[in-house]
């Protein structure tokens, strides 16, 4: 049966996802699912909720509101048998159920997916471990690191003895974004079958998977990908300035953008040095240090129109502070602020998304630790004779 008519660009207005996950992939796939305007109930435990939420003063740390937001919170202990007895009411109306476990710890909890699509076969279950459910490494932990690590991933940005890793989390994104796209895969078919579908995403196929060119390169060539192959290749540049301030430069193979940067940058006689593409892509790192040197004798500011009048490919490299000041990314309303009744402002990025022009993803703020309990039990029609039962036992 197709879902209620969508508002406002929330093209999974009346579908409902039960989130029983933790730290980032799960969710951050069931907030995907959440800023499309599916109703995401996140299933916390009593007391302390995601791990995430401590990462800061208090429960309701950076790191929990950058995964969490559009989401209702339930503070439900499901081990306990009036907790799993409303989880299982929670279930039967679900659409859609999300959890990272190492494998089997679902079944130890009495959550797998057999006896919940048991109690409901149109439920997408959707199970998310760090190495797949079988094989020698299964049974190990895993987080961010360890996926890049293992995939490859890490090995293309990181060189050196430095023990330092630099950079946000890529491989607990990657495999959201990945159990995201598996869950609405499933609820499209869905509508044609009437079945749901059990949706199984590892963190190592996941950033795996998202190195296709390297990959492709290695298959095809039969050997090592060197570290700086794929700048040199798609002629790729980060110049600094006199001032420090760094430009971007991405050249590509049209001729007619390698002419346009010498014209910016008066270098007209580097034509003569590197006659052809192919001379510039094996001579990368000779190139590099000329165009550094050409960049360096002048301030980012100057460079900037003489880049853009010449029809390059570049960007000034911006800081994460410095994005709500660019032309571009004001035109494009990307940040909204949402007040939380107790924890104040939360500032975000819309979705990246835009359905017919719409790109508004700023529904509910990131909840307070069991902030819908009762609402969210209610709705699911247990009574007060239910709640009262549940806090007796201390599952809610």
């Amino acid at each position: 049966m197709m879902k209620n008519a969508t508002t406002q660009g929330q093209v999974l207005s009346g579908f409902r996802v039960l989130d029983l996950g933790s730290f980032i992939t799960a969710p951050y796939a069931a907030m995907l699912l959440a800023e499309m305007g599916a109703d995401v109930i996140k299933i916390e435990k009593p007391g302390t909720g995601d791990p995430f939420r401590a990462f800061g003063d208090g429960l309701y740390s950076s790191h929990f509101q950058a995964h969490n937001r559009n989401k209702r919170s339930v503070a439900l202990d499901f081990t306990k048998p009036s907790g799993r007895a409303a989880l299982d009411t929670l279930v039967s109306s679900a659409d859609v159920l999300l959890i990272n476990v190492r494998p089997g710890v679902e079944e130890k909890l009495g959550i797998g997916a057999q006896r919940l699509q048991a109690l409901n076969p149109r439920l997408v279950y959707c199970a998310i471990t760090g190495y797949g459910a079988d094989g020698p490494y299964a049974e190990r932990p895993a987080y961010d690191n360890v996926g890049q690590a293992l995939s490859g991933w890490l090995s293309m940005f990181h060189e050196g003895r430095d023990a330092r890793v630099a950079g946000p989390a890529v491989s607990d994104a990657l495999t959201g974004l990945f159990a995201s796209m598996g869950i609405l895969g499933a609820l499209l078919e869905r509508e044609k079958t009437g079945r749901g579908r059990k949706v199984e995403v590892s963190m190592l196929e996941a950033t795996l998977a998202f190195a296709t060119e390297p990959l492709g390169k290695l298959f095809a060539s039969g050997k090592p990908v060197p570290f700086y192959s794929r700048a040199a290749a798609s002629q790729s540049f980060l110049v600094t300035c006199e001032d420090g301030h760094r430009i971007a430069l991405h050249l590509s193979s049209p001729d007619k953008f390698w002419k346009g940067l010498l014209k910016a940058i008066s270098r007209e006689e580097l034509s003569q040095k590197y006659s052809d593409r192919s001379a510039r892509v094996a001579r990368y790192d000779e190139l590099a240090l000329d165009l550094a040197e050409a960049f360096a004798q002048k301030k980012r500011d100057y460079w900037l129109p003489l880049l853009e009048q010449n029809d390059v490919p570049f960007a000034p490299e911006r800081r994460l502070e410095e994005l709500a000041d660019d032309p571009q990314v004001q035109h494009l309303d990307v940040f909204y602020d949402m007040m939380h009744s107790h924890y104040g402002s939360v500032r975000a990025a819309h979705r990246p998304v835009r359905y017919d022009g719409d790109n508004h993803s700023n529904f509910l703020p990131p909840p307070a630790l069991g902030e819908h309990t009762q609402e969210v039990l209610v709705e699911a029609g247990l009574d007060t004779d239910d709640l009262e039962k549940l806090a007796n036992e201390g599952a809610i």
